[in-house]
């Protein structure tokens, strides 16, 4: 049970993360078609579409493409980061867990935003000093070029994968739920529209996207939690103590430390949420969209506050559907299980508080959720490959901009087929594990070495591609030897790595890794690459210097 809890908390822990439990997993029971929802979900469509169209005419570059031209100012990314990052699974995930858990559903949906001072106090404005496109301009600034972006790119592509997947299965299960439609059409549906955004519009037609989407989940979340606040008469002492008569687990519900038990798998869990984070590439690349650092800052600190406004207000939501929902047998189907399961708590909460136009208004802003985070994520997928393998690693840093810009599209395309092939393959795996593995992998592989290359002189190219090598591989296998890979998808009685997140095991082995082939490093070529950490200090610190990595 433990475990179970511990995968549907990690599912719930950033934006691409997908609704744990019933709804993904098992078979999803059929809505009648929402009509409401569906013209709200055209209207929306249309509408970015139209934006996707404006965005193309000014993507006349690499730069337009990658990041808007630096045009975009720290208040609007601060608004698309936090779209990027509040997923329909935090919106329905994290209202789920309160409705089932209660306190600790805080706990979890506080404890993810860790990552984000990480961020804004050590890499944010050394990310845009350094960096041009992506996080691996910063990673291979002083080191090997070919070495480092073939690693970042494995890494990024991995992440993106298993986000992709996530992304299409919940894509599908929630449409299927919501708008009766059939789960193939919603896969399609889903992949077809991001490959659009993506395709024409580049970053900026994305960022736009992502705001829009965050604003109206903000404002839709907002007025259902005022609701709640109004049925108690604006008194969270009301709120807590009426639920706690309601709930099944009585007052349990306000203590925390039910859901883990076990210290190994909750450090490893926070370590994966906090480092993960940092390592996200489609987080990282939105720190190339403004004009300077001083707007890389402000990024961090809007997106922070948004981001951790929006948990508050699951927390309420959650609370509000213990008294407004669980009391209510229309929500219920005959067995007296929430109807959908305990995922879709929000949106008879958004029933019962709105009506039938304000349950439709929150299931189109629940898929528009889903595109805006996989159209970020596709973004980022492309780049690796046309930026970071086509431009500098086959070509050397000196391929056309047009050429490139073939590649980019060309693989957006590639990656729009895969996740649509992905998302029908895996639609009855249990999707749990490839979500820990992403954030896993993110901490293991991406932030050890992009974070050393920024802060520690002595870090080498052997030491930062052998330590990244070794932290993508354990988190891999200890993934897959977990419980929630080897009993609950292979079907084996009993796990070989007894804890369901390798984080903690995984990122001690990439820095240990980094740290000893490094300090063992005595080549030539390490002894030039720690003689460039000052140059690169500098230029962190200032902005000034060469406009791009350095090649050598």
């Amino acid at each position: 049970m433990i475990a179970r809890l511990l995968s549907a908390a990690a599912l719930l822990a950033a934006s691409p993360m997908l609704l744990a439990g019933e709804a993904l997993t098992g078979e999803v029971q059929k809505q009648a078609t929402n009509w409401t929802a569906i013209i709200m979900f055209v209207v929306f469509i249309a509408f970015t579409m139209g934006i996707t169209k404006w965005a193309a005419k000014r993507n006349t570059s690499t730069s337009d493409y990658y990041t808007a031209g630096g045009s975009i100012t720290g208040f609007q990314n601060g608004l698309a980061i936090a779209g990027d990052y509040m997923s329909a699974a935090s919106f329905l995930g994290i209202s789920a867990l309160v409705f089932t858990s209660g306190y600790d559903g805080l706990i979890y949906s506080i404890g993810f935003l860790v990552g984000w001072p990480l961020i804004l106090f050590l890499m944010a404005e050394r990310l845009r000093n350094l960096g041009k496109f992506t996080f691996s301009d910063v990673a291979s600034y002083r080191l090997g070029q070919t070495q480092i972006r073939i690693l970042s790119a494995l890494g990024s592509l991995t992440v993106v994968a298993f986000y992709l997947i996530a992304q299409m299965v919940g894509a599908g299960k929630l449409i299927q739920l919501l708008f009766g439609l059939d789960y193939y059409v919603a896969v399609i549906m889903v992949g077809v529209l991001m490959v659009c955004y993506v395709l024409f519009g580049g970053m900026l037609a994305t960022t736009w996207v992502q705001i829009i989407k965050a604003v109206l989940l903000l404002s839709g979340a907002s007025f259902m939690a005022i609701m709640v606040m109004k049925h108690v008469g604006f008194d969270f002492g009301t709120l807590f103590s009426e639920a706690v008569k309601i709930h099944t687990k009585g007052e349990a519900i306000m203590s925390p430390g039910g859901l883990v038990t076990d210290p190994v798998s909750a450090i490893s869990l926070g370590l994966a949420l906090m480092f993960g984070t940092a390592g996200l590439p489609h987080i990282l690349m939105r720190f190339f969209t403004v004009s300077d650092a001083k707007e890389a800052r402000k990024s961090v600190f809007y997106a922070t506050g948004f981001i951790g406004y929006f948990y508050i207000l699951t927390f309420i939501i959650g609370f509000g559907a213990i008294l407004l929902v669980s009391t209510n047998p229309e929500y219920k189907d005959a067995t007296g299980a929430i109807i959908g399961g305990t995922n879709m708590v929000a949106v008879h909460l958004a029933n019962a508080v709105g009506g039938n136009l304000f349950l439709g208004f929150i299931s189109a802003v629940a898929f528009a959720t889903i595109l805006a985070v996989v159209a970020g994520l596709t973004l980022a997928g492309a780049s690796a490959v046309s930026h970071d393998l086509y431009a500098c690693v086959i070509k050397k840093g000196k391929a056309k901009e047009e050429d490139e810009m073939k590649v980019t599209k060309r693989t957006t395309l590639a990656l729009g087929v895969v996740a649509i092939i992905l998302g029908i393959a895996f639609e009855k795996q249990n999707i749990a594990f490839m979500v820990g593995l992403a954030f896993s992998i993110a901490a293991s592989c991406n932030f050890p070495v992009l974070f050393l290359s920024m802060y520690w002189k002595n870090l080498t190219t052997r030491g930062a591609l052998i330590g990244g090598a070794m932290g993508l591989f354990t988190a891999l296998v200890l993934t897959i030897l977990s419980p929630t890979v080897w009993v609950q998808v292979l079907g084996n009685a009993e796990a070989i790595f007894p804890y369901s997140y390798p984080a903690l095991f995984s990122v001690a082995v990439a820095f240990a890794g980094i740290w000893f082939f490094s300090i063992t490093d005595k080549s030539k070529m390490a002894s030039d690459e720690r003689a460039r950490f000052f140059p690169q200090f500098v230029r962190s610190q200032t902005g000034l210097g060469a406009t791009g990595a350095v090649a050598h």
